[in-house]
Order: structure tokens, then C-alpha cells, then sequence
């Protein structure tokens, strides 16, 4: 059995895999990966440079990078960042899990992933588009089975259920439209 990924991560929904993604594709020194995380991710990640460094200094103290200063002539040392072994397995864990069917979780980790499994093979990134939209329908029947099998006298359950189902229904329309548009351009 796969553990669920939110009981795996540190604290709510952090750019620390995107930031162990990019690592990943070329190792970089902490300006250039916020710079990156900005520029590629940016309409999915909005973080301050101190949060970036923040997160990359956790990451080396757990051991998932690795990093090793760089003297600069007439300009401060800095370090360049890698992944370790443990880095690797910690990302690959994620990159094959689904996220939790939220549309919060649905449009930071779950586009996070999607990205970096497109940059490894665009097949990889459909299948787990598909496997996401399983995941989302199933939640969706739940849901729905919960609702009706509500009480009538209890009108706000049933609304907040109501508002989730038409979350998870556009969701699940999106990403069907997702899989659509990486199958067409595989």
C-alpha cells in the first residue's frame, strides 16, 4: 500500500518538491533555482527568495541535496545545489503519487508534478493525468453518495457538499482537457 503523499511532506503544500525538481534537471545555487522556480512555475508557486532559501537549507539538513561552495572573484562565495540519493527517491515517491482531490492540491502539487514528469517524457505526464482523473472521480462518487445520504434538515452540509462536487466535476473536466492536450502533443 502507497502512503498517502500529505502524510510524507513537512508542513501543508511547499514549492520543497518543485524546488527538488529542479535541482534534479540541473543543479543550481539558490538564486538561480528561485529564479527558476519564478520563471517556470511561476503561476503555481509564488515564494519569496527567503523562502526558497529557507526550504533549500531544510532540504540539505534532511539530506536530500547536497550543497558545496563556490568562491567568486571580488563577490561572496555561494553554493550550488544537488540532489543526493535520498533526494532522488523522495522525488520519484512523488512524482508517481497522486494529489489529494482538492482544487488547491489539483493546481500547486499536482501541476508541480505534471510539469516535471512532461520535462522526463510526455507519456509519463499523460498517465499520470489519467491516474489523476481516476482518483478525482472516485472521490467525486463518494462525495456525491455522502450528499445524498444526507438529512434534508441539514442545508449547510449539503450546500458545502454541493460546492465541492461542482469543484471536483470542473476539476475532473480539466483534467480530462489536460490529458487531451499532452496526448496531443506526445
Amino acid at each position: 500500500m502507497t502512503i498517502p503523499y500529505e502524510s510524507r511532506r513537512a508542513s501543508g503544500l511547499s514549492p520543497e518538491f518543485a524546488l527538488l525538481g529542479l535541482v534534479e534537471i540541473e543543479p543550481a545555487h539558490g538564486y538561480e533555482l528561485h529564479q527558476k522556480l519564478h520563471q517556470q512555475l511561476g503561476e503555481i508557486w509564488r515564494a519569496s527568495r527567503s523562502q526558497t532559501y529557507n526550504i533549500l537549507a531544510r532540504l540539505e539538513e534532511q539530506g536530500y541535496i547536497r550543497g558545496r561552495t563556490e568562491a567568486q572573484a571580488n563577490r561572496p562565495s555561494r553554493r550550488r545545489f544537488e540532489l543526493t540519493s535520498a533526494g532522488r527517491q523522495r522525488l520519484e515517491e512523488w512524482l508517481i503519487t497522486p494529489s489529494t482531490p482538492s482544487a488547491h492540491a489539483i493546481r500547486v502539487d499536482f501541476m508541480s508534478r505534471l510539469y516535471f514528469l512532461y520535462q522526463r517524457d510526455p507519456q509519463a505526464a499523460l498517465t499520470a493525468a489519467s491516474r489523476q482523473a481516476e482518483v478525482v472521480a472516485s472521490h467525486l462518487e463518494e462525495l456525491k453518495q455522502r450528499q445524498a445520504a444526507l438529512d434534508p434538515q441539514m442545508r449547510f452540509n449539503r450546500l458545502g457538499a454541493g460546492l465541492r462536487i461542482r469543484q471536483l466535476t470542473s476539476l475532473l473536466d480539466w483534467l480530462r482537457e489536460v490529458g487531451h492536450e499532452i496526448g496531443n502533443g506526445t
